[in-house]
């Protein structure tokens, strides 16, 4: 898949090097040349451009059209906030998340559909769980070897539902959720949110019926399983 992050400073330059590592096509974008010289190795494997990532020329430049992801992660606000609207509303890239320094505008870019990380609560490994949703992040696994809690992006189609539709008995269920920079208990009154962030325990052996079913977008339990 091809990948357009936003800004090369340290943490985009890292989610760069990351996403080539992990078999994507990296296209880096940033205003300053001079920052592809000091943040990424010579023949990391990927792309750069310069410009102004809310530039759609530079888009282009990148690739955009071809592209299935975008990051935006320069030092400001604004310009995050701008390339990623462009980036969805423009471009239609079905997976873009921002950067942000006040979580306070959180939830205003969280009704336009765009996921956000605060700077207080960044790491690499939040961007790159929004840009590749499928691959489940186990967080802890109990020590008899039989319960997992299971860290999962929710998919699109189940954002207005009731988190408890995302049940099945005792085999697995939504326990956590990172909204906007905040982390809540998912109760039964939850409902999820496009861009949520989910923590599930889970029995082992039912992993990957998890992981399916959220592909799969099904809301619904498979039959026999229960609520």
């Amino acid at each position: 898949m091809r990948v357009i992050v936003v800004g090369c400073g340290r943490v985009g330059s890292e989610l760069g090097i990351r996403l080539v590592r992990e078999g994507q096509q990296v296209v880096v974008v940033d205003k300053n040349a001079a920052a592809f010289r000091k943040r990424l190795p010579e023949g990391w494997g990927g792309a750069t451009v310069v410009g102004f990532g809310f530039d759609q020329d530079v888009l282009e430049e990148a690739g955009v059209r071809d592209a299935g992801a975008l990051a935006a992660v320069t030092s400001g606000d604004n310009t995050n906030i701008l390339t990623a609207r462009i980036a969805r509303e423009t471009f239609e890239i079905p997976r873009v998340v921002a950067r942000i320094y006040d979580p306070r505008r959180a939830a205003i870019y969280q009704r336009l559909g765009i996921p956000t990380v605060a700077t207080v609560s960044w790491t690499v490994d939040q961007v790159v769980r929004r840009i590749l949703p499928d691959e489940a992040v186990t967080a802890w696994t109990d020590s008899t070897g039989e319960v997992s809690i299971v860290e999962h992006v929710l998919p699109d189609a189940f954002a207005g539902r009731s988190l408890q539709d995302l049940s099945a008995g005792d085999r697995y269920r939504p326990v956590l959720l990172t909204r906007g920079g905040q982390a809540r208990l998912a109760g039964p009154d939850t409902v999820a949110q496009q861009g949520d962030l989910l923590l599930f325990a889970v029995r082992v052996t039912s992993i990957d019926e998890l992981a399916e079913r959220l592909q799969a977008g099904n809301a619904t339990a498979p039959a026999g399983l229960g609520r």
